[in-house]
């Protein structure tokens, strides 16, 4: 399990009619925030601040199609390239980091493959390398973006 150091990091926070938004950098725009948006905020702060992953490679919450199912992903960082390189999925911090959000993001990993795996709740946070995929590496942080 990854343990990152979030102090210092703010989230840009606002009160609009009884709800509490947050500034998404990535969207460039309010969000409601909810459980789960407090984690994605907080981990979009930590890649762009700390590991200074370009927000303008990232994506959030955008919709896949599977066949005629339809669902969103959470947070994709793309290389140089513009390829996808980073899948992260978001569980608000109620919900443990299980095989079944794994499966989750393998299923969306179908649509977008990625080298890297990133599950978090905002308590437990894990990161594979998946380059390999017959040599899946669980990770004890978070990688450097590639130049």
């Amino acid at each position: 399990m990854i343990s990152l150091d979030l102090s210092g990091l703010q989230l840009r926070l606002k009160q609009e009619d009884e709800k509490t938004l947050v500034f998404d950098p990535v969207r460039k725009k309010w969000v409601k925030l909810t459980p789960e948006e407090h984690v994605r905020q907080y981990l979009l702060q930590y890649m762009i601040q700390a590991l200074h992953y370009p927000a303008a490679l990232t994506a959030v919450e955008r919709k896949i199609t599977n066949g005629a199912l339809t669902k969103r992903f959470d947070v994709v960082v793309y290389n140089r390239n513009h390829q996808p390189w980073l899948l992260a999925e978001c569980k608000e911090p109620e919900i443990p980091i299980s095989e079944d959000t794994l499966f989750q993001l393998l299923h969306y990993h179908r649509n977008i493959p990625c080298r890297y795996w990133l599950l978090t709740n905002g308590h437990q946070m894990f990161c594979a390398d998946a380059g390999d995929i017959g040599n899946i590496r669980w990770m004890d942080g978070l990688p450097l973006y590639e130049l």
